[in-house]
């Protein structure tokens, strides 16, 4: 399974311009943004990572509810070998290795 490390260097590469080096919402283009870019150190609800919403989120699949919907789909780019994954429900499914690395940074940079 990826590690956070690996997930950090594709958030380098994709992620930082509109959420900034520590997952705040504040990279360098993030003020000519409205709505400003989400904070990624805060995606937990209730205590729980929603792994399934995220991934979802980051693919491109599923836009709901994601205000202006300006965030790019990644599902063309997060390619690769799969590895299995427990997105929540107990059940392991195949996610293609770099977006199951980018999962894992953002679950280790949650905030209380």
């Amino acid at each position: 399974m990826p590690e956070p490390p690996e997930g950090r260097a594709i958030y380098m590469e994709n992620c930082v311009q509109c959420h900034g080096p520590a997952g705040k919402g504040d990279g360098p283009w993030a003020a000519a943004m409205a709505p400003a870019p989400s904070d990624l150190t805060q995606l937990g609800v209730n205590g729980d990572f929603p792994r399934a919403r995220i991934l979802s989120v980051i693919d491109g699949y599923d836009r709901t509810g994601l205000p202006g919907k300006e965030m790019p789909e990644f599902g063309a780019l997060l390619k690769g070998e799969t590895v299995p994954l427990d997105v929540g429900d107990g059940v392991l499914t195949p996610t293609p290795r770099p977006l199951a690395a980018l999962l894992a940074y953002l679950e280790s940079i949650q905030e209380p």
